[in-house]
């Protein structure tokens, strides 16, 4: 089980020069459900109050990291950030 204490902070404009591999982080039908969830969730308080939330996601090197920013928009495959930065949806571990 990952530690989100031990997740190392990174800037939004960083995400870019991150290496993301295709495999998913989660197992289970109920992690993925669950993370759909908190998905939306986010994106909705990020569009309608734009509540910045914490996003946990493992780079290449199975890396935790985190970045406290607004989502812009969620598609089946990835999450949008402001000035078109993307985080594959596969790789993300957790929101808070």
């Amino acid at each position: 089980m990952l530690t989100t204490t031990l997740s190392c902070i990174i800037q939004k404009e960083q995400i870019s020069s991150i290496k993301f591999p295709k495999n998913e982080v989660l197992e289970g039908k109920k992690n993925k459900t669950l993370r759909a969830h908190y998905l939306n969730r986010a994106a909705q308080l990020g569009n309608l109050l734009k509540n910045k939330v914490n996003i946990y996601f493992l780079d290449a090197n199975d890396k935790l990291m985190r970045v406290h920013t607004t989502i812009w928009a969620i598609t089946t495959e990835a999450v949008i950030l402001k000035q078109g930065v993307t985080i594959p949806r596969n790789r993300v571990v957790y929101v808070d």
